[in-house]
């Protein structure tokens, strides 16, 4: 098990700073100079060149990735350009929004699509698997900005249960705070179920044709018992690699969401520091997300040898 842990976790490092290095080098090609930006198109020259200088721009790249990279092993991501606050405090005001956003939705994603899994398999080729597969494909057609402002018209425009946008913060009150994350959540859910559900579904039909399974039944266990005890643990790893994937999704790629809802988060950080420049929030908050997918990839690597202790013992 030391080996396993110590490989990946070889892996999650070199992957780590080989996606610093990316996402630092696309950014420096970004057209538009943050300083004159800042200052205003109309700027003197002397002005910019001087603000260049203290925000370290006319640096050599070497040394700007170096001191960059230096500072986000410290958590030490710089200050805004446009804020003039550190990002680390950017950062926390938004991720209280996005990490329960994500959280939620892939909960909700999860409790919709094992269910809806299992019980395609479990009527493999018949009606009952069709409805659920052709639902499912609906669901995976269907962009999620279209759900949201389908919920959104719904929920809050014509039952009027929910608001339609905002965030009102945890201060007031868990249960506001969740009112306004509900229908985000499962805006995001929805299509990302759909894609779960079908995987479950083709795992477990695969499982239920092995040999142990037809013993077990041979042996008199009930049939919800093989199904559940015993074909479907068999058949989590696939699901797993995708629950990982898609908390990684969910975490990293709401930008659309947050836009459309109106809500604080990260994703709406990182489009508002692009529309603005502001290089160091794009590229730290970047790498935060690059960072907590490499982690969520890896305890997912981990969760393998739970799941299955065959391949720790390959190790």
């Amino acid at each position: 098990m030391t080996t396993y842990l110590l490989k990946r976790l070889l892996i999650a490092a070199a992957t780590l700073v080989l996606a610093s290095m990316v996402v630092f080098a696309v950014l420096q090609v970004v057209p538009g100079d943050p300083a004159r930006l800042m200052l205003g198109m109309n700027a003197d020259a002397d002005q910019v060149e001087l603000l260049r200088n203290q925000l370290g721009l006319n640096d050599p790249l070497v040394t700007r990735y170096l001191h960059w990279a230096a500072g986000l092993l410290r958590f030490d991501f710089g200050r805004s350009y446009t804020y003039s606050v550190p990002v680390i405090d950017l950062v926390r005001e938004r991720v209280v929004v996005s990490l329960p956003l994500a959280l939620i939705a892939l909960a909700l994603s999860t409790l919709i699509a094992i269910p809806v899994g299992v019980y395609s398999a479990s009527r493999h080729g018949r009606a009952g698997d069709a409805i659920a597969m052709g639902t499912t494909q609906v669901g995976v057609a269907i962009p999620n900005f279209w759900f949201a402002l389908l919920l959104i018209y719904l929920f809050a425009v014509w039952l009027r249960w929910v608001p339609a946008g905002g965030f009102p913060g945890w201060k007031a009150g868990a249960w506001p705070a969740l009112k306004a994350l509900a229908l985000p959540a499962v805006a995001l859910a929805l299509p990302q179920a759909a894609i779960l559900a079908r995987v479950t579904r083709q795992a477990l039909v695969e499982v239920l044709t092995e040999d142990y399974v037809r013993t077990a039944r041979a042996k008199g266990l009930p049939w919800r018992a093989v199904l559940w005890r015993h074909a479907l643990r068999n058949a989590l790893i696939p699901v797993v690699t995708i629950m990982g994937l898609q908390f990684a999704f969910l975490l990293a790629g709401t930008i659309i969401i947050e836009n459309v809802f109106y809500l604080p988060g990260l994703g709406r950080l990182v489009f508002q520091a692009i529309t603005q420049r502001d290089l160091i929030v794009v590229e730290s908050v970047i790498m935060l997300l690059v960072a907590a997918v490499i982690a969520v990839n890896l305890l997912v690597d981990l969760s393998y040898a739970v799941v299955d202790p065959r391949l720790k013992a390959r190790e």
